[in-house]
């Protein structure tokens, strides 16, 4: 019986890790969002500084973390991340003014960046090629299944309040997450295995020389990267589909809550519904992901987030949010792990932490926008009407982005 390749409990480690950072983060900061909007009296606009921060940090962060990762591999950066996520909840917990709230979740953020979506993205892509597109989508079941669990959280915090909740979510990740981080690895070469092991370097190989047209191309370097239009094409588009993605994390409980007059435990059910469809999403993008062009199926899902928000936004109905959470989580599902899947197919593995890390400075208009956006007009005109429908059309003009990032020629060898 062959034993299975190393590889793959990568992705199960990296799936488990995700679980519970969507669990107690991702997917439920907008119920925490609520609670405290309703205990402290903050505006939207100063809730909505706090996602802002942590996207300025990651893009920040995102070139020397990139460098980092790409010199000394991903594996001893996530460990570290694990206890700073942790210690960032830990502290969350004890805060009693908006400044002590902004620093405990620069500290959450760092850590959710430090053993998040990007270092685990870049240990993957480093260990599967032919198989890269099923091997992170199925990393981002783990991402997408924590949306499942948001109707606990919201329980805890109605029942234990968001002050215990908020240290035992820092408890768990410790003692989760590290342990796993262990099975992390940096690259197939240093186990004596190779990339989605394959039995021989020529199996390997003919794979990769059938994509990258012979022998006499080579992966690109972060520099030469940014000199083609599908960097960054690519990364605006991403950027704009993260508008929707995160203003709704964000705003979408509040919006349900305060515009459609649902409760906090209701709406929190409307983003499992959202999950559901994420999860289905992520499936097929596991299956289509390898065979059909990542960027037409991006950008058919950049459709899908800005209609979903619409429906959301506008929604008289059960119907309607039924309809968001299916559109928008199918598509978020879909695309998510096309983003980094698609960088590595046009720029190869070499320089990809850089060239993700790179990446994030562009990405973050999206990151940042998406929850200021929605919360400043939503303090001005009283509702998420405005807000939600700038992101949505956003979100719509970014389909373009995607359908004019043709894969660049790959430079030719050095001569030695």
């Amino acid at each position: 019986m062959k034993k299975m390749f190393y590889g793959w409990w990568m992705v199960g480690a990296g799936c488990g890790m995700q679980f519970v950072q969507g669990t107690l983060m991702m997917h439920s900061f907008g119920a925490y969002f609520a609670v405290l909007r309703d205990d402290r009296g903050w505006s939207k606009t100063e809730l909505s500084g706090a996602a802002a921060m942590h996207q300025l940090e990651a893009a920040v962060l995102g070139p020397l973390l990139g460098w980092f990762l790409d010199r000394f591999g991903p594996q001893w950066v996530i460990r570290i991340g694990v206890l700073v996520f942790g210690m960032g909840f830990m502290l969350l917990s004890y805060i009693d003014s908006l400044l002590q709230f902004y620093g405990a979740f620069v500290v959450t953020a760092l850590g959710a960046s430090l053993c998040g979506f990007f270092p685990l993205n870049v240990a993957l892509i480093h260990w599967f090629e032919k198989k890269r597109a099923r091997a992170l989508a199925s990393m981002q079941v783990g991402m997408a299944a924590g949306g499942l669990c948001v109707p606990l959280i919201a329980w805890a915090l109605a029942t234990w309040g968001w002050r215990a909740t908020a240290f035992a979510s820092g408890v768990l990740i410790i003692c989760i997450c590290l342990p796993v981080s262990f099975v992390i690895r940096r690259r197939p070469e240093d186990m004596g295995l190779k990339m989605d092991g394959a039995e021989t370097v020529s199996e390997n190989l003919q794979e990769g020389l059938k994509n990258e047209g012979g022998d006499s191309t080579r992966d690109f370097t972060a520099r030469e990267a940014l000199r083609t239009p599908a960097f960054w094409l690519i990364s605006l588009g991403h950027g704009f589909a993260l508008f929707v993605v995160m203003g709704v994390n964000t705003h979408a409980i509040t919006h349900m809550k305060e515009g459609l007059g649902y409760s906090i435990e209701a709406a929190a059910f409307a983003i499992m519904l959202q999950t559901v469809a994420q999860l289905g999403g992520v499936g097929i993008g596991a299956w289509l992901g390898d065979r059909y062009d990542k960027r037409w199926l991006s950008a058919l899902c950049m459709l899908g987030h800005s209609s979903g928000l619409l429906f959301l936004t506008y929604a008289t109905g059960p119907a309607m949010i039924a309809a968001y959470a299916i559109l928008h989580g199918a598509a978020w599902g879909l695309r998510g792990p096309m983003m980094q899947a698609l960088r590595a197919d046009y720029f190869g593995r070499s320089a990809i932490g850089m060239i993700l890390g790179l990446s994030f400075m562009i990405m973050v208009i999206g990151q940042v926008g998406g929850p200021m956006i929605a919360g400043i007009l939503a303090d001005m005109t009283g509702n998420y009407r405005a807000g939600f429908t700038t992101l949505a059309l956003l979100a719509g003009l970014g389909s373009v982005f995607f359908l004019l990032a043709k894969r660049p020629a790959r430079p030719a060898s050095r001569t030695r």
